[in-house]
Formats: structure tokens, sequence, C-alpha cells
């Protein structure tokens, strides 16, 4: 990518250090989104990377698009950035993937890509991007088209809703369940709610602690075995969502 300028192309491992949520802008959210990268060039891929945690996100990356849909069938990112000259499985593949799957068709999708003719733009919208960027880009409007995305797309909201009738708001950091207010600890709200924004997806405990207390940080399994005791508690008949998936961890999954 010609924009980029050569004292940054060996800089992966640069920006490979502040992988830490304590280093993130408080700014954003109380709860960090994660943004699924899905890039070959190593270089580009830092790039995208380093600038989104700057921005306050959580990344992931896949290197083509067989290791895109390996990541997307065991867990779902709040947004995917993806491009389309990929190897082993095409960057349309993927999102044509994307959006027939159950769990993922909902995900937003900006394809980043070198490809600037207007049919390779028109395509990628009508198999189901949600915004096309073209490269070289400026970091800076990546990260403004995300964070206007994640807006547009809800993601961005305050409340967070499921069809059964429990509901989450980040901002007041209350639970309603079936119109009930369900009194919950921070620790068990930020439980709660990560499982919920998994849909269905299966976390295993140490993926819990990562997410609500960050990399680093040393709280026993067990200690989320007695958190998701309590919540199912309090939540009644709703707690049983919360399945107990054996010798893995926990999924929340209405009947």
């Amino acid at each position: 990518m010609k924009s980029i300028p050569k004292e940054q192309s060996s800089m992966e491992t640069v920006y490979r250090k502040q992988r830490s949520i304590a280093d993130y802008p408080k700014y954003l959210y109380d709860f960090p989104m994660t943004i699924l990268i899905v890039e070959d060039d190593s270089d580009i891929r830092a790039l995208m990377a380093f600038h989104l945690r700057s921005h306050g996100y959580l990344t992931e990356e896949a290197r083509d698009g067989e290791e895109a849909l390996a990541m997307l069938s065991s867990s779902t990112p709040d947004l995917i950035l993806l491009d389309l000259m990929l190897p082993r499985i095409s960057g349309l593949e993927v999102l044509a993937s994307v959006r027939s799957g159950s769990t993922t068709k909902r995900i937003p999708v900006i394809v980043a890509s070198a490809l600037t003719g207007e049919n390779d733009i028109i395509r990628a919208l009508e198999e189901g991007a949600d915004d096309y960027i073209t490269k070289p880009f400026s970091p800076k409007i990546l990260c403004a088209r995300v964070q206007s995305l994640l807006r547009r797309s809800g993601k961005d909201l305050d409340a967070i809703s499921t069809e059964g009738g429990l509901s989450l708001d980040r901002g007041t950091r209350e639970c309603m369940a079936k119109g009930e207010k369900i009194i919950l600890t921070a620790t068990e709200f930020d439980i709660l709610l990560a499982l919920v924004e998994a849909e269905g997806h299966v976390l295993r405990r140490s993926q819990i602690i990562e997410r609500i207390k960050g990399e680093g940080y040393h709280v026993t399994e067990r200690a989320i075995d007695v958190q998701i005791a309590s919540i199912r508690k309090k939540l009644g008949n709703m707690g049983k969502a919360i399945a107990t998936v054996w010798g893995i961890g926990y999924r929340y999954a209405e009947e």
C-alpha cells in the first residue's frame, strides 16, 4: 500500500505491544467493541489494528478468508473490516458466508480494498457490504467510518434487548427482565452483557474474565461460576437462558 511510509513497514511488532484494555481511552465505551480485521497484508493489518485500538476498540485479525470464517464460527465481532483480494477464500465469498449465517448476518461489514472500479464497489455493496473504502485510505477516515457504521447499525446505542424480554442499558447499567428491574452488581452486569452480546456463542470462563477485566487480570475461573449462579438466581426463570457448556464455559440462549 503506497500510502504507508517506509518507516511503518516493519512496525507490526510495535503496534502489537498495545494490547491491554487498560491502555484504551475510556471515552468511547465502558464495554469495548470488537472489530475483526480480515487482511492478508501484515503491515496494513497492523496499522488498522493500531489505530482502531487507539480509538478504544478491541481487535481480532485474520490473514485470509479461511481463517476469518474459522474465527466467525466461534465468535461474533461487532464489525468486520474486509479486504476483497484474499488468499484461499476471497473477500466476496467471506461476505456471502457472513450474510447467510444465522449468527453473523447482522454484523456490519466495511470493505477496505485496492479495487477502485465502479463495478467492484457496486458488486460488494450488492453482496451485502455496508460500506466501501478504497486503499490507500486515511486511518482517521477509516476509524470515522467504523464509528459511523456502528452508530447507524445500533451497535453503539446504550441499550441492548433480547426477544425474550431481557434488556441491558450500558449507559445507566440497569437490567430489566420482562419489565422487572433486576439489581446486579457491576461485575454481574458485565458478565451478563458479555454473554448476551456473544449472540449464542459459547464463552470460555477465561474469555469472560478477559472481556470484563482485560488481559492479565487474575481471577479464578471458580469466581465466574459463583457470579453466574448469582445472576441466574436474580433472573429467576429467565436465568435458564444462561446455559452451562460442560468443560468449556457458558452461553446465553433463550428458548
